[in-house]
This record gives C-alpha cells, sequence and structure tokens, in this order.
C-alpha cells in the first residue's frame, strides 16, 4: 500500500531528523525563498539574539549597514555598552514589532517626542533607548538633539538595504496610556518613574503581531519599494513575566505566538523569508548545549550552528572565522531585559 508519508525524504521524520541527527549537523531545516547575494546591503534590528546575526553576516563579508558607527578610538567594549556596533542603527534592541513600528512612524515624522525622555539620578535618557547612555546625558534637549540625529541617520540607511533581518523577541510591553507607544524596558527599571496611572503592561496577541508586521513592511517598502525581508524568532527565554503566572509557560506562549506569526506573514508574502534559528537553538538533540548557564543565552555553538545553517543555505561562507569559544560570548550581549532577573528572589 502506498500513501502520502510513503515517499517522503529523511527530514520529514523526527527519528531520523531529529534524534538520530547530531544538533550541529541538522540539515535542509532551511531552503531560502529568494538568494542573498553576497553584495546584497543589509540592514538588522531586533531582539538581543539579533546581535549574534549582525555579528556572523558581518564575519561573511556582507555589507551590513551601520547608520551610527562608534566614534574613531571608543574602545569596542565601551562602544557597545553604548550601542555602537550592536545592529545597523543605535537604535538598542527592538523587542516588539510595534516597538519597531513606532520607530518608523517617528522616523517618518521627524520629531522626537520631548516627553518621552526619562530621568535617573538628576540625568536624562531617552524612553527609548534607556540603556543606550549608562551614564545618562546632561539635558533633555541633548537627548532629543541625538535622538533627531538618530532618526536621520537612521532614515538614510534603511533606504539603502536590499534585504532587512528583524528578529521578534517578545510579545510583552510596557505602554504609555496616553499615548500608546511602547518601550523596551519597564519604566524605573533603567531610568524613569513606574506609574501605574500613566503605564500600562500589554501582552500582544497574534492578530496584533500580524498587523504589526504588515505595518512594518508597508513603512519599510516606502522606504525602499524593493526591500526584502527575512525574519526570525528569537530562542531567548523572558528573563521575567509580568502576566501574573509562571515564567515558563509566559516564555512558551511569547515564542509560539511570535513563530507562528512570523511564519504566517512570510508565506503570505513572495518577499518575506523565514529562519528558523529558534527551532535550531532549541533543538532537543541539543540536549540543552545550545544554552549556556542560567538557560537564557545562547553559546557560541549554538550561534555557529543556527547562522553557519543560514550562511549554507545561502552559499556563503564565514571569512577569516575566529575559534568558536570567541564566535559570541553570552556576557558580551547587551540586553536590557536581563536586567529583570536582577529582582529575581
Amino acid at each position: 500500500m502506498t500513501h502520502p508519508y510513503s515517499n517522503l525524504p529523511a527530514m520529514a521524520f523526527w527519528r531520523a531528523a531529529v534524534a538520530e541527527t547530531a544538533a550541529e549537523a541538522v540539515s535542509d531545516i532551511y531552503r531560502p525563498k529568494f538568494p542573498l547575494p553576497a553584495d546584497a546591503t543589509v540592514a538588522t534590528a531586533g531582539s538581543c539574539f539579533a546581535q549574534h546575526v549582525g555579528q556572523a553576516l558581518r564575519r561573511a563579508g556582507l555589507d551590513v549597514l551601520d547608520a551610527e558607527p562608534a566614534p574613531f578610538g571608543l574602545a569596542p567594549d565601551i562602544a557597545r555598552k553604548h550601542g555602537f556596533d550592536l545592529y545597523s542603527g543605535r537604535y538598542g534592541n527592538i523587542y516588539t514589532a510595534r516597538q519597531m513600528v513606532q520607530l518608523l512612524d517617528e522616523i517618518g515624522a521627524g520629531i522626537p517626542d520631548p516627553a518621552h525622555v526619562w530621568t535617573r539620578k538628576n540625568r536624562f535618557h531617552d524612553a527609548f533607548r534607556p540603556g543606550l547612555d549608562p551614564q545618562g546625558l546632561d539635558s533633555i534637549e541633548e537627548v532629543l538633539a541625538i535622538r533627531n540625529r538618530h532618526l536621520a541617520r537612521v532614515g538614510a540607511m534603511l533606504r539603502q538595504a536590499d534585504v532587512f533581518v528583524f528578529t521578534l523577541g517578545l510579545t510583552e510591553a510596557w505602554r504609555c496610556r496616553d499615548t500608546g507607544r511602547v518601550y523596551p524596558s519597564c519604566p524605573g527599571v533603567i531610568a524613569g518613574e513606574y506609574d501605574p496611572a500613566r503605564h500600562e503592561f500589554v501582552n500582544f496577541r497574534y492578530p496584533e503581531v500580524m498587523q504589526d508586521l504588515a505595518e512594518m513592511r508597508a513603512r519599510l517598502q516606502d522606504l525602499n519599494p524593493q526591500m526584502r525581508f527575512v525574519l526570525t524568532v528569537s530562542p531567548v527565554p523572558l528573563a521575567a513575566t509580568a502576566t501574573g503566572g509562571h515564567v515558563l509557560p509566559a516564555t512558551q506562549w511569547s515564542k509560539a505566538v511570535l513563530r507562528a506569526a512570523a511564519g504566517d506573514f512570510a508565506d503570505a508574502h513572495a518577499d518575506v523569508d523565514y529562519f528558523p534559528s529558534y527551532e535550531i537553538v532549541t533543538n532537543p538533540a541539543a540536549h540543552g548545549a545550545f544554552f549556556a548557564q542560567g538557560l537564557r543565552q545562547v553559546t557560541a555553538r549554538g550561534v555557529a550552528t543556527a547562522m553557519g545553517a543560514f550562511l549554507s543555505a545561502h552559499g556563503l561562507v564565514t571569512k577569516d572565522a575566529p575559534p568558536e569559544d570567541a564566535l559570541s560570548d553570552p556576557d558580551d550581549v547587551i540586553c536590557e531585559e536581563a536586567l529583570l532577573e536582577a529582582f529575581g528572589k
């Protein structure tokens, strides 16, 4: 007897493709929807895991755009703490699709809002990039001037990008009740003051994420009609949840929503691809080896496996690669959300 499962390839069966295959040797997991030429200009943004994506693409020789390079002579570790060399713009971690849509709207308007400047110890912070100047700035005017320059440079950069790689990280966020703007961190964690009359918790559902992805794509293609997109989902678990429940199911719920939305959105658009970095890093065949101690940050081995699969599928190879233990130090990843762990008992 024959049936639809009779002649399927090995990759369709769990035992052959997962249980009996080393996690580093996973193959056929990603078949690109469109090619990524070696001369493509790439822009990256998203949650903490997207920092690894940009690093890997640069090592492969791709032209990863940088709208705001670090000042000459600034030590690399200091530069990263101030938001340089993390993404294609100094926008810090963009954890939600809603946050990205807001940034694009602000680029279109070109007018930063002084209502979203936070204070801490008489210093001033950009509420949408609170961790990028750890010591804060001297005045509200300085924050707004730097943000205005940031918006102009990021807008110019995005107009040049052939491909935009965006990593979805969270569904949970904190929102200003008056303006509807969401922040990358809860007011009061890094700077600012939490006020329940002004701030509210939001956990974006699947329809909202899908709508945000649609608006993100539309706004980016207004800047560059030829732009294509690669979506990924961060495998990094939530550091904490504000849902009132346990962090484990909250993490699984969040990642399920993001994974479903990213996959469905890619299926619906010929110019949007989905790369399964989430599936590669969380593969049971790795037996947890792709997560560092603490079970949140992805190890160098995990990053190398995920990004190796991406580059290999596109016919690209890493040039002058450093040893595996230098590929991706979890402690080098800049992540505001990780600060929440300090409040755990």
